[in-house]
């Protein structure tokens, strides 16, 4: 082996194992064990007459994906996982307390914000994201404000969150605090009116406020990633990461909202029964502290078992796709029947839009789960399925939306139904077309992958339509 040759494996060896680092279950000494093993491997590849590249991917191949390796050690050492996960006061991944000097993977001491994959960071920014929201609710704002500014009052603690841990670059970071300081410029300075009720007395916000609110979460949302994925949003497999993690963090912060709530409910019953009344104190402070709190705790949720234990969300797309291609062929039998479809009811045609959205959801985070070497199976035949249905249902809306606005005028409502609409139709269709290449054999599955994770900016532009050019295009009233 040449001194160039040896370089590049060593470089290669480095890069797996730095990559392998990140995964929770696995210590320092784990890892060279495992490094140890594929060192052996590599040799008696190269020995067989391999290039010394073409051995360390084989190795690695042979070695065992790293998720089965991950779940393996979590499995045998549970104890030590969960003193990682929640329990960490001071102890390392093989159990040495602080007193022993906690070390990193070079052996440097491990600092304390450092130790349970920044537990005490994500709590501190849970804490500032509630207390945001408590000051706001102290200082007397109206009701409207908190509709407004919900994404702008949390989501900067997560993509705080997200650059301790993963580094973005300052012109990324600038990047991001500007599409913030513009969102709360724009909903705060646009004179909204009030919905229902009289100027004095707005029962309900106004159209255009709420659909600006709805979209500035969701630019901001996928904004916020940008800090996720270091600022290489370029970079497809970046993006699909954070589709992932938004996957996994949807599912965690609903498991978190239902045990709190379930809990809560135990205690203000608990109290009661002594006669001390405490639904205030849930009321105006755990709720208003807690809702924005445990974005943060659900966020680091997700990246501290990263890899660890068996992943939730790909689960419950295996179960839900099933079930959500048979909601979408009943509506496109509800749709046939529907004779008038200009006619039809606005709640109908929500449902209908709310279905096509968690049909692109479920299509997409599954495809972020799936091995891109595995071929085409059943699973990917019902997702044809559902895209051939949802396709039919869109157009369903579409004639419908194009029908109305023909007959009642534009309005800010039908018109971002319809451009949604226009931008999902686009998505399917294509979507539709490359996964039935797929199944034909004739398209790689990253090109579905991709086409997903690079159609992603459209969403936040007309996003930041909908907040900065449907106010004064259709009157803040």
């Amino acid at each position: 082996m040449t001194i160039d040759d040896r370089r590049e494996l060593d470089r290669l060896v480095a890069s797996w194992r730095e990559w392998l680092e990140r995964r929770d279950a696995l210590s320092a000494q784990d890892i060279d064990e495992l490094e140890g093993h594929l060192l052996d491997r590599v040799d008696s590849l190269r020995a067989a007459g391999l290039h010394d590249d073409e051995a360390f991917l084989v190795a690695v191949k042979r070695l065992g994906a790293v998720d089965e390796l991950s779940r393996e050690y979590a499995r045998v050492h549970s104890e030590r996982l969960w003193k990682q996960l929640v329990l960490d006061d001071g102890a390392n991944g093989d159990g040495r307390s602080a007193a022993s000097g906690d070390r990193d993977a070079s052996g440097a001491p491990t600092s304390f914000l450092r130790r349970a994959n920044g537990l005490a960071v994500a709590l501190g920014l849970g804490v500032g994201a509630g207390l945001a929201v408590k000051v706001a609710d102290l200082v007397g704002v109206d009701p409207t404000f908190f509709l407004r500014n919900a994404a702008i009052l949390v989501l900067p603690f997560l993509a705080a969150w997200f650059a301790w841990r993963h580094r973005p670059p300052i012109g990324a970071l600038a990047g991001i605090a500007g599409a913030f300081a513009l969102a709360a410029v724009v909903l705060n300075a646009y004179p909204f009116g009030p919905g229902a009720g009289t100027a004095a007395f707005a029962t309900e916000p106004s159209m255009t406020e709420l659909l600006a609110a709805v979209h500035a979460a969701v630019a901001l949302w996928l904004v916020t990633g940008v800090a996720y994925a270091a600022g290489d949003w370029r970079s497809s497999d970046a993006r699909m990461d954070f589709v992932r993690f938004s996957g996994e963090w949807a599912v965690y912060y609903l498991l978190i909202a239902l045990v709190g709530g379930g809990l809560s409910a135990l205690t203000i019953g608990v109290f009661s029964t002594i006669d001390v009344e405490v639904a205030w104190f849930f009321d105006q402070w755990v709720l208003p502290c807690a809702i924005p709190g445990a974005v943060l705790v659900a966020a680091w949720l997700v990246e501290a078992k990263q890899r660890v234990i068996e992943n939730i969300a790909p689960v419950l797309t295996k179960v839900f796709t099933p079930l959500f291609a048979i909601v979408v062929i009943a509506l496109v039998v509800a749709a046939a029947l529907q004779w008038n479809v200009v006619d039809a009811d606005r709640e109908l045609l929500i449902a209908f839009d709310l279905v096509l959205v968690v049909v692109l959801a479920l299509l997409v985070y599954s495809y972020s789960s799936r091995d891109p070497m595995q071929p085409a199976g059943w699973f990917e035949r019902i997702q044809f399925v559902m895209l051939v249905g949802a396709l039919i249902v869109d157009l369903v809306v579409l004639v419908a939306m194009v029908g109305r606005t023909g007959e009642f005028g534009f309005s800010a409502n039908k018109t971002a139904s319809l451009g949604l609409n226009l931008i999902l139709l686009a998505n399917l269709a294509w979507a539709a077309w490359l996964h039935l290449g797929f199944l034909r054999g004739r398209t790689p599955f990253l090109r579905l992958e991709r086409w997903q994770t690079a159609y992603l900016p459209v969403y936040v532009a007309w996003s930041a339509v909908v907040v900065v050019a449907f106010p004064p295009l259709f009157g803040f009233a």
